[in-house]
């Protein structure tokens, strides 16, 4: 007897019409080709396609009627967030997240988007830990962080060049100092160095000149961008603002363990078995620094935190004294 609640067999074009529930997209991004591995719900991921970038935003919106629901995943590195703010206008999801070493002894683009892909499908089905997903900024966001990296970039480039200058004086048996470069200094310089010194020195010179002027006006800049805020006690406008453009929104910060993390002031750790070994702090994110900068950071999420930020050391008037504060 024929069942009257049975459902009818849908035809050929009802199945090709209906709607997946996901379609997850692992991307390993470069700048003139885009290596894409796609699976839709829970089958087999399909074979990895190559795609320009232009080419890949077209195929995506392509997508858009193929399932309710799109979710593209691709590592955070050189190329930033252009990609992740056209898939997001086109209405796809998307997640940027921390790059990680996927390959075994063999490392290609093809590789690399299927473990995007097969870690994307983890993470959507309940394994946090599967991936690791960078915090996106805005635009306006994203330009603050970049000047004041700007400003680390000039710094760190007047060291690198003021140390050239100082390593050809050693070469050739000269004192150089380390302000060697600045106008007043070089001139006392050419009385007292040899001529071919003073011809190696004068390009660079004149390139840390121009340095030195970028580095002072980025610091005013960004010691102006602090002087708009609160600043903590004990940091001083530079640090802070250098600390609000890198961690961008303290409020997404839940304990102190994800401020340690970010930040990579937590501990390495080597433990097997019954041993535990800890060592010194990994120094792994985008702030790296010493205890200054960690104290600044600490400060900064004084709530997390019961302790105060600059301990007051109690007086030591002689060795039993001193003792005693050690022992205790």
């Amino acid at each position: 007897m024929k069942n009257q609640n049975q459902q009818p067999t849908p035809t050929l074009h009802e199945q090709t019409d209906a709607k997946a529930e996901v379609i997850k997209l692992g991307i390993d991004v470069h700048q003139r080709r885009h290596v894409v591995v796609a699976q839709t719900d829970n089958e087999t991921m399909r074979s990895p396609r190559g795609f320009t970038p232009e080419e890949f935003v077209v195929w995506a919106r392509q997508l858009k009627g193929k399932a309710r629901r799109i979710v593209a995943c691709y590592e955070a590195g050189c190329f930033g967030y252009v990609l992740y703010r056209r898939l997001v206008a086109l209405g796809i999801e998307c997640l940027v997240v921390a790059p990680r070493k996927w390959d075994q002894g063999v490392k290609t683009d093809a590789r690399d988007a299927r473990e995007l892909c097969s870690n994307l499908d983890r993470y959507l089905n309940g394994n946090g830990k599967a991936l690791t997903v960078v915090h996106v900024p805005t635009e306006e966001q994203e330009r603050r962080r970049s000047l004041s990296r700007q400003r680390r970039s000039l710094s760190d480039e007047l060291q690198r060049i003021q140390n050239i200058g100082t390593s050809h004086g050693r070469y050739y048996g000269e004192h150089v100092p380390s302000d060697w470069w600045k106008p007043k200094v070089f001139a006392q310089l050419r009385g007292s160095l040899s001529g071919f010194l003073i011809e190696l020195l004068e390009p660079w010179q004149k390139v840390l000149e121009v340095l030195g002027r970028q580095l002072k006006e980025a610091t005013a800049r960004e010691e102006r961008q602090a002087a708009t805020e609160e600043i903590p006690v004990g940091v001083g406008a530079l640090t802070a603002s250098v600390l609000d453009s890198e961690f961008v929104d303290y409020e997404r910060f839940k304990n102190r363990d994800a401020v340690s993390s970010f930040t990579g002031l937590c501990p390495g750790e080597a433990s097997s078995g019954g041993k535990r070994r800890q060592g010194s702090v990994t120094k792994q994110g985008p702030i790296r620094g010493g205890s200054i900068r960690g104290q600044s950071i600490k400060r900064k999420f004084d709530p997390f935190s019961a302790l105060p930020l600059f301990c007051p050391r109690p007086p030591l008037q002689n060795r039993g004294a001193r003792g005693a504060v050690r022992g205790r």
